[in-house]
């Protein structure tokens, strides 16, 4: 059986969708949207089909008012021990994610505890 050849595709800087073709060379993707005709929608027209879609419906503020919001982050300087710094960045990236989890760990023990 022939294995199939990956389809391969590239994005030139205007944004135009580039596909490979067999001999090598590259072929503008045409896509089948009418882009003139969707620019022109105006937003009330937009929102009249986003209320009329039942699959998706609109994330309005009862939506979102039991959903947990994520702290925001700070950048800081901080001096950690070279061996504790050491173990975290040995594990590759993400150790100041790694890092953060930690010490909310902690933080939530202690705020248990009392």
């Amino acid at each position: 059986m022939a294995s199939a050849r990956p389809i391969m595709f590239t994005r030139l800087a205007d944004g135009t969708l580039l596909q490979r073709k067999s001999d090598g060379s590259f072929k503008p993707v045409r896509g089948k949207t009418d882009r003139a005709r969707v620019a022109k929608w105006t937003d009330a027209e937009i929102e009249k089909m986003a209320r009329s879609d039942d699959a998706h419906p609109a994330l309005d503020a009862a939506f979102w008012k039991d959903v947990e919001r994520l702290p925001t982050k700070e950048a800081i300087s901080i001096k950690l021990d070279d061996d504790v710094l050491a173990f975290f960045r040995k594990q590759g990236r993400g150790y100041q994610t790694r890092i953060n989890a930690v010490l909310r760990r902690y933080m939530q023990a202690r705020r248990k505890a009392g």
